[in-house]
């Protein structure tokens, strides 16, 4: 096939020339609009959601190069594909936002009202518009746009409401009093991954209950929250303690409080870690709240909403938790209470990831989910392979959780977000409704609004259309495989999975739930971005980086590149901009090769034009069948989710096998004026470079775009066929020649560079063997690739090198006379050769040591090892550069 003239590449690679105008084109070709209708083998992968008000961070553009590369190949392998995007309504970070903006205005969400608030949160979504979006482009992102959904959009919404009042109206939710993690700044309860911990330093304070007299009752607890004492309502000792054998059972009085204060017996004390004795406060620690519901213990809370003292009929009433922490100590003392203080006293204490503040452990009237058969089914659909886990090594972890798993606090005290179909009557009564369902006059709703995750849970189904039979449901549900990070294994996708397999029995007639048991077939957890040096990226550590600035800098492919290059399952990736430099100059490598290719006429043969094997030469049956080789491993990594694997083997045959060979071998069969000999060589370098951009396309969509249709003279490589294996049987003869061939090659031209020639200099040379090695037939690759020329009348060999093959030794006699300075060449080799042997001998003596060995680290020593091995071979080298000098 003939390239179309007018398709000629640029003279060269400019990302930012291509890439908007490349990607608007295949939006509008509708390449990413899937087709429920189509009799095509479906692929769906539903995006993790990001938060509305947010943008995209390195994670971000990392998982969303790992779903577009997925989409791409299946979509060439001849899928029906739907990569379905969407945005969360992130119900604390956007309420959180907009409170900022109403106190800059001198205004509190109060002032508004619930409605007008509401409202506003719409205007500022609508203003924030759509700049998630912008940056998925920007990366090349594959999504059907056709099918973007928001979790608060009227369809999402409705699905919310109906899987509430069903699980509602099966006893799965219900309203009790709890223990929760409570935001004082947001006034709300937030769920465990919303609470980041650090490390404070406050102060353990010892006091005593009891008698102030050492030979009465009493018993000394310590504790970090001394405000925490005026909701105590038990002190609990181990029961075989000896120390408080007596003691159990007998009641002490409270400083402050006109309450006793029982002494109990339970086994979650260690009697051997401070006194042996623990306050107990139930209402304000979860590990207290389990001891007061064992024992049946009051709980009164102590604080209101906003961390205040209240209710405790003491003089610390209305006081800031922080404020009553030091006076209560204050208070103490003055009764010579106070037995012990410690500060600093460094400890761990988790604060609200979005505001900051220390959360405060409150016993709270909250909406709950029962999980225990929700979380035992997400389980077994692991367990009986329904969903599999990539990589299998991260199923402990998810055994350990949703076998593990507590009830799941499912309101939030927040007004953006979706409020719990709950309705109150005037006499107590109470309403669950569905989407459908009247409200009875009179009835007012529930204030709380869901956790966030709640909705993110019916996502795989509920974009799709569920609760409604939709034709995408039945096509794309379920989901060919979640992408996501193992660091929210347990807050999202648990959730998922015990929505999915709830929902499941609504899908088949039998109620099996038929085909459709679980939301995803397949779960692919990749790991954290880190930096180069190997550290979590974060604002405060400023080692940050925004994807978006690397795509304007190198390319959203050499970004992709190197995400791509560094992932695999569960595993963390680690980049930086040396990273993303390489992958630029890659892809700069492969624009160049296919220019060369095209310049010299290259094209991709139609059926039956490629020529037989036996016309080809060694290095042409060679190079395709590497090919065959890379395409099987390139597979194979991409079905493991092993994208590094693929994307290392797909690099090195490009750069070193293709690039630093090949297209040189095809220079030479060029220049021999042979017309046949240039044409099968023009149709295997189009073979050639045809496939590799297609396999590379997935993970460098738009450089490949640009190359490939150029090449081919064809529409898109994104509708393009994926790649197949040739039918031809391998030539293990032609890899074994060219293998030989290229140590050849190499060995020549480092002794060149040892002797300091110039690299374009030619030398005259004879050489024995190359009929006994099998390469006769390539002199012509040996005489140009290593700069040779065959010895003339006057030849004189100054220089014998010896090159040991798979069947033979090649010699080659080289004449340097006249081309260097022998003797200069001999003092720079000697200086170099007595360098490598002092470091030689340095290590050497290091590992001789026993007393280095015994104390070192083992990665210290094994970096001696590798300067010992790498001076041993300079050694040899050197030394042979020297023997092979005249007159040495």
């Amino acid at each position: 096939m003939t390239p179309d003239p007018t398709r000629e590449l640029p003279k060269s690679w400019d990302p930012a020339e291509h890439e908007s105008r490349l990607y608007q084109g295949w939006v509008d070709a509708g390449y990413f609009t899937a087709d429920a209708s189509s009799d095509k083998p479906p692929f769906s992968i539903v995006i993790p959601p990001p938060n509305v008000n947010g943008s995209l961070h390195m994670g971000h553009a990392y998982e969303h190069v790992l779903m577009d590369a997925l989409s791409r190949r299946r979509r060439m392998q001849g899928y029906e594909v739907l990569w379905l995007p969407g945005m969360d309504h992130a119900a604390i970070a956007m309420q959180t936002m907009v409170e900022r903006k109403l106190a800059a205005e001198g205004l509190t969400r109060d002032d508004l009202g619930r409605e007008a608030f509401i409202e506003r949160v719409w205007v500022e979504k609508a203003e924030i518009g759509d700049n998630i979006g912008t940056q998925m482009r920007r990366l090349g992102d594959g999504v059907d746009w056709s099918r973007e959904r928001f979790t608060m959009d009227d369809g999402l919404s409705r699905a919310v409401q109906t899987v509430f009042k069903q699980m509602y109206d099966d006893g799965l939710i219900y309203r009790a009093e709890r223990l929760v993690n409570w935001s004082p700044v947001l006034k709300t309860a937030i769920s465990d991954i919303e609470v980041s911990y650090a490390d404070v330093e406050g102060e353990l304070v010892s006091f005593r209950y009891g008698s102030l007299d050492d030979s009465e009752p009493h018993i000394v607890v310590a504790t970090t929250r001394l405000e925490t004492m005026l909701g105590d309502t038990a002190i609990a000792v181990h029961p075989e303690d000896e120390r408080y054998a007596h003691l159990i059972g007998t009641e002490l009085a409270h400083p402050f409080v006109d309450r006793l204060i029982p002494v109990i017996a339970d086994d979650y004390v260690d009697p051997e870690f401070g006194s042996g004795a623990v306050k107990i406060t139930p209402a304000h620690d979860p590990n207290d709240f389990a001891i007061g519901q064992r024992h049946d213990l009051p709980m009164p809370t102590i604080m209101d909403d906003e961390a205040r003292i209240a209710d405790t009929g003491t003089q610390f009433d209305g006081m800031d938790r922080f404020e009553a922490r030091a006076k209560v100590r204050e208070a103490l003392a003055e009764q010579g209470r106070i037995v012990k203080e410690v500060r600093p006293y460094l400890h761990s204490v988790g604060h609200s990831e979005r505001t900051g503040e220390p959360i405060e452990p409150r016993l709270s009237m909250q909406w709950w989910v029962k999980v225990e058969s929700l979380a035992k089914a997400a389980g077994d659909a692991v367990r009986h392979g329904d969903t599999v886990i990539h990589p299998a090594s991260m199923e402990p972890r998810w055994f350990g959780w949703v076998d593990n798993m507590y009830d799941w606090c499912i309101s939030r005290q927040l007004w953006w977000g979706h409020r719990i179909p709950i309705w109150y009557g005037p006499d107590g009564e109470i309403v669950c409704a569905g989407p459908d369902d009247e409200i009875p006059e009179g009835y007012l709703q529930e204030t709380d609004v869901l956790d966030t995750w709640f909705s993110s849970g019916l996502w795989p189904f509920s974009t799709l259309g569920w609760p409604d039979k939709t034709d995408d449901l039945a096509t794309f549900y379920p989901t060919s495989v979640l992408v996501t990070g193992y660091d929210i294994l347990f807050f999202w996708v648990a959730r998922m999975m015990m929505f999915g397999t709830y929902v499941a029995p609504q899908f088949g007639e039998d109620g099996s739930g038929g085909d459709k048991k679980v939301p995803f077939h397949n779960l692919f957890l990749h790991g954290l971005v880190r930096d180069e040096h190997g550290r979590k990226m974060s604002k405060s550590k400023g080692n940050g980086i925004d994807p978006l600035d690397w795509v304007e800098r190198f390319g959203a492919d050499a970004l992709r590149f190197t995400l791509a290059r560094g992932a695999n399952p569960g595993s963390d990736i680690s980049v930086g901009e040396d990273h993303a430099q390489s992958s630029r100059n890659f892809a700069t490598k492969l624009f160049n090769a296919t220019k060369f290719a095209m310049m010299n006429g290259a094209v991709v043969p139609g059926a039956g034009e490629l020529p037989d094997r036996a016309a080809l030469t060694e290095a042409d049956r060679w190079i395709l069948d590497r090919l065959d080789e890379v395409l099987a491993d390139a597979d194979a990594g991409y079905e493991a989710y092993e994208f590094s694997k693929a994307c290392e083997a797909l690099y090195h045959f490009a750069w070193d096998e293709v690039c630093d060979w090949y297209l040189e071998l095809a220079k030479v069969q060029y220049a021999e004026n042979d017309e046949a000999r240039s044409q099968s060589t023009s149709l295997v370098l189009g073979t050639v470079l045809d496939a590799l951009l297609r396999l590379l396309h997935p993970v460098m969509p738009f450089v490949t775009e640009v190359l490939w249709t150029a090449l081919t003279g064809k529409e898109s490589v994104v509708v393009a066929d994926w790649p197949r294996r040739g039918d031809a049987t391998a030539d293990p003869e032609a890899a074994q020649h060219i293998g030989d061939l290229q140590r050849l090659i190499t060995e020549v031209r480092r002794f060149r560079s040892d002797q300091g020639l110039k690299p374009g200099q030619r030398v005259e040379a004879e050489i024995d063997g190359l009929d006994v090695a099998g390469l006769a037939p390539s002199r012509a690759y040996l005489d140009s690739l290593a700069r040779l020329e065959p010895a003339g009348e006057s030849f004189a060999a100054t220089a014998t090198i010896d090159v040991r093959l798979s069947s033979a030794t090649v010699t080659v006699r080289i004449d340097t006379s006249g081309t260097v300075d022998v003797e200069a060449e001999r003092k720079r080799l000697a200086k170099d050769l007595a360098a490598a042997e002092k470091e030689l001998s340095g290590t050497t003596a290091k590992l001789g040591n026993e007393q280095f060995l015994s104390k070192a680290p083992d990665h210290v020593v094994a970096k001696i090892r590798d300067r010992q091995q790498v001076a041993t071979e300079e050694v040899e080298r050197l030394g042979a550069a020297l023997n092979a000098l005249s007159g040495s």
